[in-house]
């Protein structure tokens, strides 16, 4: 090969490397905005019925606090992780649509339900707002308002997010795991079960366990999805009970 044709091959190459490179650097940012807490989905106002199980005393100090987040985190991953992984290796609108049918039928109680709903819906509404890289997204959002028929369940949206913004299955599956403690621990400090650095302490000593949970739920078909730690579900189900609360669920 002749000294131009090198090096007309290798800026070639360098541009088709730039280019490519070029192309997933605003889908990159997009994903780490998408796991942000200053992402407004209303995350922070639900306590994954932590604070309901305080109430009835399950919960009374740090060490039954991380028990629970062990047993909240193994409910999301056994339960919710077929339906992110679903989603996001098909992110189009039938699919998300039938499992957002199938997910409605299968949550037990009615606060989790309507978290799920509530989450969803601002999740949506706030990346098909954000995300103008991906126009379909409020092209799905309205079409589906007017049939009437969708519940946005959350866990469907975050995987068919995903998949549009060019996720694989681990990283969506592990995301969702980690919104999810991100959340519930933020929940306890507002609840001053922990502090800031305590819950920060916290978060990084079940990170493992959440990982070696993501690992034994991901890729698992809609039809594997079920309740590891039922209490979990029927503690969240008192939360509308409670005379004072500070929390949505």
């Amino acid at each position: 090969m002749e000294d131009g044709d090198r090096d007309r091959f290798l800026s070639d190459g360098a541009a088709r490397t730039n280019g490519d490179r070029n192309r997933n650097v605003p889908h990159m940012w997009s994903q780490w905005q998408l796991l942000d807490s200053v992402l407004p989905t209303g995350g922070f106002a639900h306590s994954f019925g932590l604070e309901a199980a305080i109430q009835v005393r399950i919960v009374t100090g740090p060490e039954d606090l991380k028990t629970y987040v062990i047993h909240v985190l193994e409910n999301t991953a056994s339960l919710l992780l077929p339906f992110v992984y679903s989603a996001t290796i098909s992110p189009d609108m039938e699919t998300w649509h039938k499992l957002d049918r199938t997910l409605d039928s299968m949550l037990t109680n009615d606060v989790s339900r309507k978290a799920s709903i509530s989450q969803g819906s601002a999740l949506m509404r706030v990346a098909s707002a954000v995300f103008s890289e991906l126009p379909i997204l409020k092209v799905m959002r309205d079409t589906s308002l007017c049939t009437g028929n969708v519940r946005f369940h959350q866990a469907p949206i975050f995987g068919m997010i995903c998949g549009l913004l060019g996720m694989d299955p681990e990283a969506s599956q592990k995301g969702y795991m980690y919104i999810t403690m991100r959340d519930l621990v933020s929940a306890a400090t507002r609840l001053n079960l922990v502090g800031p650095l305590g819950a920060a302490v916290l978060q990084h000593q079940i990170a493992l366990i959440s990982d070696d949970l993501s690992r034994k739920w991901m890729g698992r078909p809609v039809e594997d999805a079920c309740q590891s730690c039922p209490l979990i579900d029927t503690v969240q189900g008192c939360h509308g009970y409670l005379f004072s609360r500070l929390f949505c669920s």
